[in-house]
């Protein structure tokens, strides 16, 4: 499985000396980055949380930093890892704002990876990141977890050489950590290095091989390869390591989506949501049912599955996953033509519905970024071009001014979507090819561009990268998968 974004910790022993101090900052060699603690049994359980949670084990992970929490309330770092690894976004927030809040009683690299884990997850400004992770690899050159916090970052801005770089000084300074093999393979992956993501695969299985994600992070490859049953074979063998690792129970759906076996593939689903330990893993189940409603065209199916959810959310009060819930409502029911208007109603609610709430100051304003763009994109489809630009240039604004390199990907994609839906087709090609073009979302449009202007052999390219994406799990990909196939067939 890729998480894009993993905030992970760093080693280390305490000493019986240490343990004489109410609360002490303690690395296991000058070059670690330091930790701080009050409590011995708080770091042991802290280091059992940490190791799970770099091979993805979330879940299992989370018990063991809530009883470093219990022992140690001030435990800043158990605070920060939890929230990575809660089952709602309610929670997430209220972890991390634990986390922040002690950030003046701990040292200095720990206030540089919450500074930096704040400026990503929360401010939506990654050069604001990445600066912080700078610094923190400056100060400790030699430790594997800095160099892995700072590939984080430019993997997240699709960076994949300056990744793979840091991925690879990581698994010098200590070739048995095995969570720079994970995304060191998808980044070789989306670079379309298919024997080198092989390679890492193989070698993240070797280094763990009672663990789950090497053989699911595998499977998503033979998946993107076209490979089905060989990936479903894998995911297979995630499960039979650990039963509970409900990723892999998506990946095998996804499978059998591209398969054209959609009942089974819900009937993996159902599985998986039936035998969930918490809310999380009940609404990635969800999610995925309705990506498998919507690949198979039937996009009312979807919304219901995600209504389920959102009746989840609710009785949680959890809004921010409400809000959510209520954006990807919107992105199913845009793609139904008559149905464009409901989208923008959907996504202003989701907007409203943040803006009211008592989540933080800085989150809100992530909100209404990210609502800029929703709703650019609704009025986009209503054909509605003046104020789809007012909200698309708002959009851009933003992202310039921070430098958030994936937004500034999104902002070419509203306007190129805006141009095609005006006729001007050779500036909807020119913006669209500025776009995340992992996306297949957006080669199905740069296609019907193409497509447009009677360049049918790009237009068929296109369709083609559009119909066989086979990425996991996609709402992008179930939106346009079967239509690109069939597009593609017909030039």
């Amino acid at each position: 499985m890729n998480k894009t974004f993993k905030p992970t910790t760093i080693a280390l022993m305490i000493s019986f000396l240490a343990l004489l101090d109410p609360a002490k900052s303690i690395a296991e060699s000058p070059d670690k980055m330091p930790i701080t603690t009050s409590s011995k049994e708080a770091l042991d359980n802290y280091l059992k949380g940490r190791d799970l949670n770099e091979k993805l084990r979330g879940q299992e992970a989370r018990q063991f930093f809530q009883k470093a929490i219990n022992l140690d309330p001030n435990f800043a770092v158990a605070h920060l890892q939890i929230a990575g690894v809660q089952a709602s976004p309610k929670a997430f927030f209220e972890s991390y704002n634990k986390a922040r809040a002690l950030v003046d009683k701990v040292s200095e690299a720990e206030k540089l990876w919450i500074f930096g884990f704040e400026a990503g997850a929360i401010d939506g400004d990654p050069m604001k990141q990445r600066k912080y992770m700078k610094e923190l690899v400056s100060k400790f050159p030699n430790d594997e977890r800095a160099h892995n916090l700072l590939a984080a970052n430019y993997f997240g801005q699709q960076e994949w050489k300056s990744a793979i770089a840091e991925y690879e000084k990581a698994i010098a300074i200590n070739p048995n950590f095995s969570a720079p093999y994970n995304q060191l393979g998808y980044a070789y992956r989306f670079m379309e290095d298919f024997d080198n993501a092989e390679k890492t695969f193989m070698k993240y299985i070797e280094l763990i091989p009672d663990d789950p994600n090497p053989y699911d992070s595998y499977a998503e490859l033979l998946m993107k390869l076209g490979r089905f049953d060989e990936s479903i074979e894998q995911y297979k063998g995630a499960l039979k390591v650990n039963p509970d690792f409900v990723f892999s129970h998506a990946g095998i759906a996804t499978n059998l989506n591209f398969k054209g076996e959609h009942e089974a593939a819900r009937k993996q689903l159902q599985f998986m949501y039936d035998n969930a330990r918490d809310d999380g893993q009940r609404r990635t189940a969800l999610t995925a049912t309705a990506w498998s409603f919507v690949d198979e065209g039937n996009f009312g199916k979807g919304v219901e599955a995600i209504q389920k959810q959102y009746v989840l959310d609710e009785k949680r009060g959890d809004i921010s996953a409400m809000a959510a819930d209520l954006v990807l409502m919107g992105y199913i029911v845009i793609e139904v033509e008559g149905r464009e208007s409901e989208a923008l109603e959907l996504f202003k609610k989701a907007s409203a519905m943040v803006q009211a709430s008592s989540v933080a100051d800085k989150v809100k304003a992530q909100n209404i970024q990210t609502s800029n763009f929703n709703i650019g994109r609704a009025y986009t489809a209503m054909r509605d071009f003046e104020n789809a630009k007012i909200y698309a240039a708002k959009f851009r604004e933003r992202a310039t001014k921070v430098q958030n390199g994936f937004q500034l990907k999104q902002a070419h994609q509203l306007d190129g979507l805006i141009a095609l839906g005006e006729g001007d087709y050779d500036t909807s090609i020119k913006e669209l090819m500025q776009t995340n073009l992992i996306n297949p979302y957006n080669n199905f449009f740069l296609a019907k561009a193409y497509q447009a202007k009677g360049q049918l052999a790009k237009a068929k390219e296109y369709f083609e990268d559009a119909g066989h994406c086979n990425s996991l799990n996609g709402g992008p990909q179930a939106c346009v998968r079967v239509k690109a196939q069939k597009e593609s067939a017909a030039l």
